[in-house]
């Protein structure tokens, strides 16, 4: 099993490999791994469920957050997480989508709906 310690090296010094995701620059994980995880169906030591989710929360792009995770999922899960990210911008962003779906676009919190 190959290991899951922070890699030393800078992301930009080695070649983009087909299926990384940008925001696991720090662990040889490609996305299908992180896929993986984020759904529960694999932890890796101390890379578990929760670990994958505010990764994605603090540093994904606004449509992988989306495409990953989806619009219910992440109204579920806010309170649990907003705690445990940084970056105040992100937060008060997601505190936003968060407060203001339910009220304009419920049909996005069904269930079945991706995204």
């Amino acid at each position: 099993m190959e290991s899951m310690e922070p890699e030393a090296e800078n992301a930009s010094d080695r070649p983009a490999r087909l299926g990384r995701v940008s925001w696991v620059w720090d662990y040889d994980l490609d996305e299908a791994q992180f896929r993986q995880i984020l759904s529960g169906e694999l932890r890796l030591g101390r890379l578990g469920q929760t670990w994958a989710v505010l990764r994605l929360l603090e540093y994904a792009p606004y449509s992988e957050i989306v495409r990953l995770l989806g619009f219910r999922k992440l109204v579920s899960g806010w309170q649990e997480w907003r705690g445990h990210l940084r970056s105040t911008s992100r937060i008060r962003g997601l505190d936003f989508l968060v407060d203001w779906l339910p009220g304009h676009r419920s049909d996005l919190l069904e269930p079945g709906v991706d995204g």
